[in-house]
This record gives C-alpha cells, structure tokens and sequence, in this order.
C-alpha cells in the first residue's frame, strides 16, 4: 500500500520505527508500526519486561471554563461531579439511541479544565459532535497535533519510568490518576494507564519532544518497542474493547457487557434509550472465547451452538500466553454462559471453542 495513494498521517516518531526496521501499515489513517521483530516477541516482552508503545495518533482535546464539568457531565457516561483533580476516568460518549460514538479516558485537571483522550480513527467525529452540543464553542480546543503520546507497559516500567525520570516520580501515583512531572525542562503528564492489563504508565508531551523522549526509554536493555500486532493481542487477553470492532455506534454499552463505566445517577446523552434496554432487554451481549486449539477465528466468523447461528465473533487472534486462539464474541444472552461450548466458523474452516468471561487471561 503507498503512503501517496493512502495520504497517511505520520507521527513525530515515523523516522524512529524506519530506523529500527519496523513493518508500517494504514492504521486510522496513519502510517503505523505493525511489528519490528515478531508479535508474539513483543507480546511476551511487554508481560514479563517493559514495551514502548507509539501512541502520538491519539486524539487531545480540551475543554475549559466555569460551565467545563457541568457541560461535560451531560457528554459522557462516567460521573464527574464527584472526580478530585488529577484522576483518570473512563467512558462513552453516546448518540441519542445509546450507541457508543466512542470510548474515551477523562482526565481532571481542574474544577474549570479537563482533558479527553479519544481513539485516532474518530478524532473529526468527535470534535464535530462535542462542538455542537457544548454552549460555547470557545471552551473546546483539539490539540492533537500538538500533543504526543507514549505508553510504557509491563511490570518493570516503573523501574523503567523512575530510571528515566530520577525522582521516583511512580511511587505514590495510583491507577487511573496523573500528576504533571518536569523531565529536562518538558512539562509530561504521566499518568498510571494503559491498554495491556499490565502495570504501566501514558506520558504526554509536547509533539517537538518526541525523539528525544523516545530515545531515554528505547535505551535500557529492559524496554522494547511494541508495535500495534501486539498491542492488539495484548488487549484482547484481557479482554478490552477495541472501538470499531467489538464496540460502535449500533450497540450500546450494556451490550458491550461495559455498564459499569455508566453512571446512571445522572443526565447524559443517550440516557432514555439505556433506560428503555434496561426495561426491555436486548438480545445479544459481547463475551469472550478461548479456542481449544492454537487456531483463532477472525471478525466475523459466526458463532454456532446446536447448528444454529446465536451470534459473530468482533476480535481474534492468537494468544502467546496462553497458546490458543482467542477473542470477543456478540452472542444471544442465553448463550452467554461461562464454557459454553460453540463453534466459530466462516463457512470454511470450522474452530471449536468455549464462551469465557472476561479478562480471558487471569
């Protein structure tokens, strides 16, 4: 695939992935690190060391004033009220029929500031919707292009992260809370987040900073970087949503088995229509499969139970931890089941499998 024909973005890190021999793809419109040696390497190293992820493609936007939490409580599904400065929340923003526009982390940086990190593929989408539906077009900024992003993940990286910073800046930073750090005269929001299930850290930062960050990590035999192959496999073990695929605009959180990021106690965009599936139900629920062998099935292989269709696999993939293909499956409720065996098949290749709860990897 060219670049020209594809006119893909490229992040401040572009010529650092060339450097290290990286296969690019297309990737939410942009020229993205699919792997540098192999994805199950990488998968491994990142749950027994530490990996460097490139996340620069992520969308920033901010949203600032005295109406900002007010404004922002009606657009998302997690509660802000009751959010102290400095925590990391996560959540949905929902059109009118309760359908998932996105999956987003709040981040509180004061009563009259506040920080979403939304998906790169739904940045334009976003930025439209928010905009009009906020009282003042002067309180929203996009500052994407600005803003680059870093992940380091595994159980070394706050090794890795105090080694890098020198002041132990890890040790009294909690799950899903932030704190603003000085590195060489950087200002780095660091916050203790990620997309593995392992501990890790999110570093954001001026775009200009980029290398030179890159290159204070990528230096410790301990990091490795990771591209998106097993960023994938990473998140499916644990059983993480990928926007897109197993979550969107057609199915609710409910659906996506996600209610707990909802806080129902409140006004919010598409609030009737959950209220209506909570009364009504709905038919079919996202669980997750384990494969009895080492093949996986891929998006939209049918899931069968007694030769009949009860649903379609959203993720698969293989996963290097526990040897066996795996992913997240839509199913009919009824068959929703931990261990309910069933077979995952496109017309071609039939795989035997189990319906499992989440995260697939304990």
């Amino acid at each position: 695939m060219s670049e020209k024909k594809y006119n893909l973005k490229k992040t401040p890190l572009y010529n650092k992935h060339i450097e290290l021999g990286a296969k690019m793809v297309p990737f939410s419109g942009w020229n993205m690190p699919v792997q540098y040696t192999s994805i199950i390497d990488e998968h491994i190293h990142t749950r027994t060391k530490a990996g460097l992820f490139d996340i620069c493609h992520m969308g920033e936007f901010f949203l600032k004033g005295p109406h900002a939490e007010e404004e922002l409580e009606r657009l998302v599904t997690c509660r802000i009220s009751d959010m102290p400065e400095g925590k990391c929340r996560y959540g949905f923003m929902l059109n009118e029929k309760g359908g998932i526009i996105d999956d987003l982390i709040v981040f509180k940086i004061s009563s009259e500031e506040f920080k979403l990190v939304v998906n790169a593929g739904t940045i334009e989408k976003d930025k439209k919707w928010i905009m009009s539906r906020i009282s003042s077009k002067d309180m929203f900024a996009d500052e994407s292009e600005k803003i680059a992003k870093l992940d380091i993940q595994g159980p070394l990286s706050d090794v890795i992260v105090d080694n890098v910073f020198k002041n132990g800046v890890t040790q009294d930073l909690k799950r899903y809370h932030f704190k603003y750090v000085d590195f060489a005269g950087v200002k780095v929001l660091l916050s203790r987040t990620g997309y593995t299930g392992e501990l890790g850290y999110e570093l954001f930062f001026s775009a200009s900073f980029a290398e030179n960050i890159w290159d204070m990590f990528i230096k410790s035999d301990e990091v490795k970087p990771i591209g998106l192959g097993a960023r994938d496999t990473l998140r499916m073990e644990m059983g993480y949503s990928l926007y897109g695929s197993d979550i969107d605009e057609n199915h609710s959180p409910f659906e996506a088995n996600l209610d707990k990021f909802v806080f129902m106690e409140k006004c919010f965009i598409g609030k009737d229509a959950l209220l209506k599936q909570s009364e009504y139900g709905f038919s079919r629920v996202l669980k997750g499969f384990v494969c009895e062998t080492r093949r996986c099935a891929r998006s939209h292989f049918n899931v069968v139970s007694g030769g009949n269709v009860i649903g379609e696999v959203t993720s698969g993939s293989f996963s290097p931890c526990l040897k066996k293909g795996i992913g997240l499956c839509r199913v009919e409720k009824t068959f929703a089941v931990q261990d309910t065996p069933v077979i995952l098949t496109d017309g071609k290749i039939d795989v035997p499998a189990k319906i499992k709860d989440v995260p697939l990897l304990k």
